[in-house]
């Protein structure tokens, strides 16, 4: 068994990379349980979202008009509602309204980091370790910016272990900060580390392009696809050969002549994802996440083949031992722990997406990095009809109705009636006159070819009973029959009795129930 503790929840998400954020479109929020204490309406709005916590039992997500919202448990004031009062309906955090978040990372307090499109952090939260960086250790119950040694720093991407903090600027600089018990902060010793310090050794002349935090272990990968560890290593996550800490950064050597492009770190496992396309994984294996076929901890990296395909995205989250990748070919596959069973192999699931992995396999249901949620423009082919009924740009075919046009198409007329069937197949003319009907009945009854429902008061609704018997159109007989002995009452039963005496509706049941 993995001996780290304690442990820590991590999550990021990176805007600039485009395969971060690949076959996103469509993704159900709602496959995590925490959002089912949302409305249908609210998970429609949502376009960022990440879960977190102990037990997934913590949110925050921002809508398509960038607000942004909280609910869970609200351990050590994660939420940053103000209090460390729980709550299961949606809280509006004002501070970060209209801020568009880019980048979103959390620890095992938990503490959370997040950096905004315009490159500012803010963090809030668990801060027994200074992890906020703001040079005290008390928890933060609101975000608040944090600012010292970033002034004119943008931050592109943030991320977090156990009780640590790191962020990346975009000039590839590293700044970490926080719980510093094996070095995890680079500093050199053991001393936690009150605000930002930027991490130098081995990286001051670097370009670094990604980072990543593990529980207690941090990870650079830099422009000449070089990765730089340091930090706890007690199962070899550090891919160093060893399990002694390191307290400065430090290249893998077993990596030279390889050019990776990203690091992701689980609960106490690394994977990296080369140019080539190729997964390589070390550290603790107990549950099959290093994907090697066996449980044995690995050192070095090792390499993982997953399908014969191009990988193009890796996946792993802090809080569990599971592992994910994706391919070209848009295949996902998962492995380590899934549902208390064990994994060793790279295997492939039906998702469209890792994160979807996460969401069914992992526990907890927490995300792995910074969910996008793109909306969905499809429209059904119902929605598309309804959507053109009475268009000008479209219709080929004008009925004027009482000095009204109303634009429709013959080719669904002829489909939808057979009186229009019958009418319109050697008719070329582009507008037809209609006196027989009032405007609102002789337009109820076109958008009701459109969209199968009629929408109209119930006086109206007697005309178009008329229309429907003239027309032979059974079905909307019985939907206007419907329509209007639901609204008789009695303000308007003398109404109704009048509309159906001008109408001569026919129906029998009508008069009496208005009588």
């Amino acid at each position: 068994m993995e001996a780290e503790s304690p442990v820590s929840y991590g999550v990021t998400g990176k805007v600039i990379h485009a395969t971060f954020f690949s076959a996103l479109k469509m993704l159900d929020v709602g496959k995590w349980p925490i959002f089912a204490l949302c409305s249908q309406e609210e998970l429609k709005l949502i376009r960022q979202a990440c879960i977190f916590g102990s037990a997934g039992n913590e949110v925050l997500y921002a809508t398509e008009n960038d607000e942004v919202f909280v609910l869970g448990t609200n351990c050590s004031g994660c939420l940053g509602t103000g209090d460390i009062q729980s709550t299961i309906e949606p809280q509006r955090l004002d501070t970060l309204c209209g801020k568009k978040i880019a980048c979103l990372s959390y620890g095992s307090g938990p503490h959370v980091v997040i950096t905004t499109a315009e490159g500012e952090v803010y963090t809030w939260g668990h801060n027994a370790y200074s992890q906020l960086g703001n040079g005290t250790t008390n928890h933060g119950l609101v975000p608040c910016q944090v600012s010292t040694n970033l002034v004119n720093k943008k931050v592109i991407e943030v991320a977090c272990g156990s009780h640590h903090s790191m962020v990346l600027t975009s000039d590839g600089e590293v700044y970490a900060w926080g719980y510093n018990n094996s070095g995890q902060v680079g500093s050199g010793s053991t001393a936690n580390q009150p605000i930002p310090r930027r991490v130098t050794s081995c990286l001051q002349n670097k370009i670094a392009v990604n980072i990543a935090c593990g529980q207690m272990c941090s990870m650079a990968v830099v422009e000449n696809g070089e990765v730089y560890v340091w930090g706890y290593n007690g199962n070899g996550q550090l891919g160093l050969g060893s399990s002694g800490n390191q307290p400065t950064p430090c290249r893998i050597a077993a990596l030279q002549g390889i050019r990776v492009q990203r690091v992701a770190c689980g609960y106490a496992h690394t994977l990296v994802l080369t140019d080539e396309g190729q997964l390589y994984a070390w550290g603790a294996n107990s549950y099959g996440q290093l994907g090697t076929g066996n449980k044995s901890n690995q050192s070095y990296p090792a390499p993982v083949t997953v399908d014969k395909d191009r990988v193009i995205e890796i996946a792993a989250c802090h809080s569990v031992h599971t592992s994910a990748a994706k391919t070209q070919g848009g295949h996902v596959y998962m492995w380590g722990q899934c549902r208390g069973q064990s994994v060793i192999l790279p295997h492939l699931t039906h998702f469209a997406c890792t994160d979807d992995v996460f969401a069914c396999f992992a526990t907890p249901a927490v995300t792995w990095r910074l969910l996008s949620v793109e909306p969905d423009d499809h429209l059904t082919v119902a929605q598309s009809l309804k959507k053109e009924f009475d268009n000008p740009d479209t219709a080929d075919l004008k009925f004027l109705v009482d000095g009204k046009y109303i634009h429709v198409h013959k080719v669904l007329l002829k489909i939808r009636c057979e009186h229009f069937r019958s009418i319109l197949n050697n008719n070329d003319d582009d507008v037809i006159e209609m006196s027989e009907f009032s405007y609102q009945v002789y337009r109820a009854f076109l958008e009701y070819l459109y969209t199968d429902c009629i929408s109209l008061p119930p006086e109206d609704a007697i005309g178009l009973l008329d229309l429907a018997t003239f027309y032979r159109e059974n079905r909307l007989k019985k939907l206007c029959q419907q329509t209007i002995k639901q609204s008789i009452c009695e303000e308007n039963a003398i109404a109704l009795l009048s509309a159906a005496v001008k109408y001569e509706a026919e129906d029998p049941e009508i008069s009496e129930s208005a009588l």
